[in-house]
């Protein structure tokens, strides 16, 4: 349950990948600033916060804090900058679009995760909320984190959700629209075709001298065969019902000798030992050959509903994505660093095509 915490902060950087940029804005950096994006100052403070608590998470979970002049500890800086721009990014444009996120949507949103990974398993009687707080404090000190920390990477994913709401609002999926996908994917929407079925009963054993033995029972007295399947049939599926197949048998779908056999003979009637890979089978058909059913397409009305959905869903992400790449350009011409904190090249998602490698993430 713990790992949630870890989730929902090394997410961050994920979901806000769209805003990082490397810089070549002109604007003055502060002393007391790493960055500068916009109309917004990204402060020392604020930076060595981040790394402080990537260092805490590293102790806490027992891992190596990178050492001094290591290529990791390098990275690990960049991406703390790059962080926080994305933050401050986001934060801008939602302050453009009227977009806000109170400490009450915060705490509800907490209040949700701790009901679903720190409450009781289905079945127990409800925990109470300081039971879940309990629990929650213990995964905080196990991860290495502070409530604040949470609390501060539930507000960036609630700003993300309601920017996403604001921008793809007006997204609309027509009646042709789902027409056209359904008769292009009609193979999706069809109960596939069923082959010929037939309720049977054999009995296996590996040696033929014993399957002669007991078809000879058989033909004497047929009321044996479930008596006979019990006690001798290997087929483990079928024994402990008399020798009946779980939901009969399925044409073309069990071994071409058994198949032949079972679909062949008379209702009611017991085969002469049949040999297969598996050993040899006395095969007793209890029913008629049920026909086949050729696949039919399920009538669009039935399915409308789910595709109008799945068409929405990809709709607005493609809306999203392209507002997010106009921001990208734009926040691109406004970055500058102080000296000391700008990305190299290959980590700067700013970089013209094919001379980054793309853009780095938090640790």
């Amino acid at each position: 349950m713990s790992r949630i915490l870890l989730t929902i902060l090394c997410s961050l950087a994920l979901v806000l990948l769209f805003a990082a940029c490397g810089g070549g804005g002109s604007k003055s950096v502060p002393s007391d600033a790493v960055a500068r994006v916009g109309d917004d100052t990204i402060s020392k403070t604020d930076w060595e916060a981040v790394i402080g608590q990537a260092r805490r998470n590293r102790k806490a979970t027992k891992q190596a804090f990178p050492k001094q002049g290591s290529v990791e500890l390098a990275t690990l800086r960049t991406n703390a900058v790059l962080f926080l721009i994305q933050k401050s990014e986001y934060f801008q444009q939602a302050d453009k679009l009227g977009v806000k996120v109170s400490d009450k949507d915060v705490d509800d949103r907490l209040d949700q995760i701790k009901k679903q990974y720190y409450g009781n398993p289905a079945g127990q009687p409800a925990a109470t909320p300081a039971e879940m707080d309990k629990r929650y404090q213990a995964a905080l000190k196990q991860q290495g984190f502070t409530d604040e920390e949470v609390r501060q990477g539930l507000k960036l994913q609630l700003v993300r959700e309601k920017l996403f709401e604001k921008v793809a609002s007006d997204v609309k999926v027509s009646d042709d629209d789902v027409r056209a996908y359904y008769n292009s994917h009609k193979q999706q929407y069809e109960t596939p075709a069923q082959p010929a079925s037939r309720n049977v009963r054999h009995i296996l054993v590996k040696k033929k001298a014993l399957a002669d033995r007991l078809y000879a029972q058989l033909k004497a007295n047929p009321s044996l065969f479930p008596k006979l399947a019990r006690r001798y049939s290997t087929d483990t599926s079928s024994k402990v019902n008399g020798g009946t197949l779980p939901g009969g048998a399925l044409k073309g779908r069990t071994v071409p000798p058994f198949d032949k056999v079972a679909f062949s003979i008379a209702t009611n009637k017991i085969s002469t030992p049949v040999h297969t890979q598996f050993g040899w089978h006395i095969i007793q058909a209890l029913g008629p050959v049920k026909p086949g059913t050729p696949a039919k397409p399920t009538p669009l009305d039935q399915v409308k509903a789910p595709i109008r959905q799945q068409l929405l869903s990809q709709k607005k992400d493609r809306e999203f994505q392209d507002w997010l790449d106009g921001i990208k350009k734009k926040y691109c011409k406004t970055i500058a660093y102080q000296r000391g904190y700008k990305p190299a090249p290959g980590q700067d998602p700013c970089t013209k095509k094919g001379t980054s490698t793309g853009a780095a993430t938090t640790q």
